[in-house]
């Protein structure tokens, strides 16, 4: 790479113009819903409610029209309906437009009506809708009058566009945020800014691969907000491992080529093997089928390619072009700065001295953090997640309020024509349902027929798992139970079928990349084992926050009493994989040192002294980037921001930086010992140069 700086920077800038000119379009042009199971009875629902009932079903737009003064028949509010329905018609993916119906979607006082404007396209490409003609429904609202989109759709929209905008927000904050973090541990103004660079560089990629794979299948738009944050962190986390060996390989040998080459056999191969892991962790999230849920994971998974790419091509090009001028604008501290941490090698020595007394108290301290998570609660998000003064928000307020509380969330029924009375019965019957409205058949010839079942609670309260598991056991067999909120529910037993088997995957995987990268089968257990610690802690914290509330005044917002259903299955895969980030830094670096010594207590301190200044500012970088996201209003970045946040920190201080060392301490030559068929069987690595 340092050979041929010309063809690396003309290929990355190639690169970046094509796919960079696509990357502007990337939140308008990915998918805004796919939050749902394939293949349950709730999607099942919904697309026969589409095909046979005028595209009523839960991905249709519900227009909530309402006044104190005048009643849903009274000329004022009939002009605004017919506005609303003209400008449905006015757009070929909405189908038929249904008005307020006495007795089902008007109030009884009269003065609330909702208008259904069917589903004619796919649940993304609704999303995209509402988003598109919101502005000119709520435009209709005046003259005593109010106009308020709702339902699942605008629920997405309005929740999409907060989260957008927050996320946004947070990433403006944190850039600078990041730039001194990495001027203080770089001390120079050159070495500092090369990873930011580099890592933008990879962001601008992989949001022109979004773009180019959204149009062939749909990516949520949330995978490229869950990149922007991980990537960030990510790639700087890389470049800080990979500028801070040059540097020390640089005043080594004085050569930058030489220099290079040093530090892409050692700092190279770790960064190499952690991207590794970080993506095979997150494939491990592909298994859920979820189509929002695995297009998040190929999100960030695109992004650390490229990201992972731009360190690995683009930054040892322009280390070697740069030379002895990545230290331009030292600051007069990093002068005395050495490769070799004078502090980090005192302090290894001490756990090398005491290991137990710090062994015991981190553990205590991860144990105890981790207890919390036994009583922690899982659920798809509330109308909460959604700021108070949204659209979506109102209507879904005034229809509860003068419709009932379970309004918002009515429950789809698709049965046999000839059952379908016995279906109402059944659900009329079915404990926590506050009314059935009559079966409507469908009108082509299919043989179909639907009613609409209203619970009684809120569509987020618990109970609405036993009313939905009820409702279905007393259907006759082959009827369909949809809705929105049994979509949710549908979605969230899956994510709490597929949680075991993603968590074992990526354990086994992850163990199985550290036994390659280490060629040592005890230290490889241990540092796979040891980051479930980490994991733990930061889920029983966000039990503590989210669940419980504590801390929820400071944070500004209102806990929903559980953690958001998507936040175990996603968050467990990214905090693994920063886990094993830092793993990999610090044993690469310990085996590096074995490997030339043959000395375990040398290979724990040097190790430590020469990896762990760059683990406190990577973490450092991680941590205040994923802490500006709980700035956020919406609570799932929020959660995010926390979660990751908690994670990194006492990951890093807790586990590379203590308990780590210490079981390399207290494991000795063990820890770095293979038997020898398993040396034959596996590919040969080495980290020293």
């Amino acid at each position: 790479m340092a050979g041929h700086t010309r063809w690396v920077f003309g290929l990355w800038l190639i690169v970046l113009i094509a796919l960079g000119s696509m990357a502007p379009a990337v939140f308008s042009n990915l998918a805004g819903a796919g939050w749902q199971a394939n293949g349950s009875d709730s999607v099942a629902a919904r697309e026969l409610a589409q095909q046979h009932f005028g595209g009523n079903a839960s991905s249709a737009v519900q227009v909530v029209v309402h006044s104190d003064t005048d009643k849903v028949d009274s000329p004022a509010v009939q002009h605004v309906l017919t506005e609303a329905t003209a400008l449905f018609q006015q757009d070929q993916r909405f189908a038929a437009v249904i008005a307020p119906q006495p007795g089902m979607t008007i109030s009884p006082d009269g003065h609330t009506g909702i208008l259904i404007a069917g589903a004619n396209a796919n649940p993304d490409d609704m999303v995209k809708a509402v988003t598109d003609i919101k502005g000119q429904l709520t435009a209709l609202s005046g003259n005593g009058i109010e106009v308020y989109p709702t339902g699942a759709s605008a629920l997405w929209s309005d929740f999409n566009k907060a989260n957008h905008d927050a996320m946004l927000k947070a990433e403006m904050f944190s850039w600078p945020v990041t730039l001194a973090i990495m001027v203080l541990a770089f001390g120079s103004l050159v070495a500092a800014g090369l990873p930011l660079l580099l890592t933008l560089a990879g962001l601008v990629a992989s949001a022109g691969g979004l773009v180019l794979l959204n149009s062939l299948t749909p990516i949520s738009v949330w995978a490229m907000n869950f990149a922007m944050m991980f990537a960030l962190a990510l790639g700087i986390d890389y470049a800080l491992f990979m500028v801070s060996r040059f540097r020390a390989a640089l005043a080594s040998s004085g050569d930058p080529r030489r220099a290079v080459a040093e530090t892409m056999d050692t700092a190279g191969k770790a960064v190499a093997l952690s991207g590794l892991t970080v993506l095979v962790s997150l494939s491990a999230v592909l298994i859920v089928p979820a189509p929002a849920v695995r297009t998040m994971a190929v999100g960030i998974m695109l992004a650390v390619a490229f990201v992972l790419a731009a360190t690995l091509t683009l930054l040892p090009a322009a280390l070697g072009k740069l030379g002895s001028k990545v230290n331009a604008g030292s600051l007069p501290y990093a002068k005395r700065q050495q490769a070799r941490s004078p502090l980090f090698a005192k302090w290894g020595e001490l756990l090398y001295r005491h290991p137990w007394p710090f062994a015991v108290g981190s553990l205590a301290i991860l144990i105890a953090l981790s207890i919390p998570v036994l009583s922690l609660k899982v659920a798809m998000p509330s109308i909460q997640v959604v700021p108070g003064d949204a659209p979506v928000r109102q209507g879904y307020e005034l229809v509860q309020k003068q419709l009932g509380e379970g309004a918002p969330g009515a429950l789809q029924i698709i049965t046999h024509a000839g059952e379908a009375e016995a279906t109402a019965q059944a659900a009329a019957r079915t404990p926590g349902i506050a009314m059935v409205t009559p079966p409507q058949n469908a009108t082509d010839g299919s043989g179909y027929a639907m009613l609409q079942a209203i619970p009684s609670v809120d569509p987020s309260s618990g109970e609405m798992r036993t009313i939905v598991d009820d409702l279905r056991a007393a259907v006759p067999s082959g009827t369909l139970v949809g809705g929105a909120p049994a979509e949710n529910l549908d979605l969230q037993q899956a994510l709490n079928d597929y949680l075991p088997a993603v968590i074992g995957i990526i354990l086994a995987l992850g163990f199985v990349l550290l036994l390659v990268a280490l060629q040592a089968p005890l230290i490889a257990l241990l540092g796979t084992v040891v980051s479930l610690l980490s994991t733990g802690a930061a889920f029983g914290v966000a039990k503590l926050i989210f669940q419980d509330g504590h801390g929820s005044g400071l944070l500004g917002f209102t806990p929903q009493g559980f953690l958001d259903g998507w936040g175990p299955v996603f968050f467990f895969a990214m905090i693994f994989a920063i886990a094993m980030d830092y793993t990999v830094f610090l044993l690469a670096t310990a085996k590096e040192h074995y490997e030339k010594t043959g000395d375990p207590q040398i290979a724990k301190v040097d190790g430590l002294a020469h990896s762990g200044r760059v683990i406190l500012a990577a973490a450092a970088v991680m941590v205040a980037v994923f802490f500006t996201f709980a700035l956020a209003q919406p609570l799932p970045p929020k959660e995010m921001g926390i979660i990751l946040g908690v994670a990194v920190l006492l990951d890093a201080v807790l586990i590379r930086l203590v308990l780590l060392p210490v079981l390399l301490r207290l494991t000795g030559h063990a820890a770095w010992w293979s038997p020898a068929w398993l040396r034959r069987v596996l590919p040969k690595i080495s980290f020293s140069h």
